[in-house]
């Protein structure tokens, strides 16, 4: 039977102590911490290595993410699984709300819309996912992202609400 599923097929996932990289981030601005991770002075957290994605750019409520999807993330009828973009989604307009609070500041997703537009293949290429804030806030703030393909090609959108966690 296994026999027609053709040859496995095998991912390797390499991840590093989340917890010392975000009792670091708690002394930093959101900015600075996401910088960075960028720069390679902080892991990224574990979820990045699942998904293969990471940051490239911060800047004030405003990141972009890249993530070259493959077929690991394939769902049952054979395009990237709408997870995976949302995960992308929810981490870039998280995280561009997360670029403009102040040290010991957290932030979670209260709420996120995703708006599916075009199927992405194994063979798209590399995707990139921009988060900007929309309406900054001390208790809720309000963010968007798009996915684009490598060409500017818009594959999916997103709103997020975001819960401002003071200490």
């Amino acid at each position: 039977m296994t026999e027609s599923w053709g040859e496995p097929r095998s991912k390797t996932v390499t991840w590093y102590d989340p917890l010392p990289a975000a009792r670091a981030g708690a002394a930093m601005s959101g900015r600075d911490y996401l910088q960075a991770m960028i720069d390679g002075k902080l892991p990224p957290p574990p979820i990045s290595g699942v998904f293969d994605f990471r940051a490239v750019s911060v800047g004030e409520g405003d990141v972009v993410f890249t993530c070259t999807p493959d077929e690991s993330a394939y769902n049952p009828i054979g395009v990237v699984h709408g997870g995976l973009v949302c995960t992308l989604l929810d981490s870039a307009a998280a995280c561009a709300v997360q670029s403009t609070l102040p040290p010991g500041v957290g932030y979670t997703s209260a709420e996120i819309k995703i708006n599916y537009l075009r199927p992405i293949h194994g063979d798209t290429g590399e995707i990139i996912a921009h988060g900007w804030v929309t309406k900054p806030g001390r208790r809720i703030a309000f963010a968007e992202a798009d996915v684009r393909d490598a060409n500017g090609k818009l594959l999916a959108t997103a709103s997020t609400t975001c819960l401002i966690l003071a200490p």
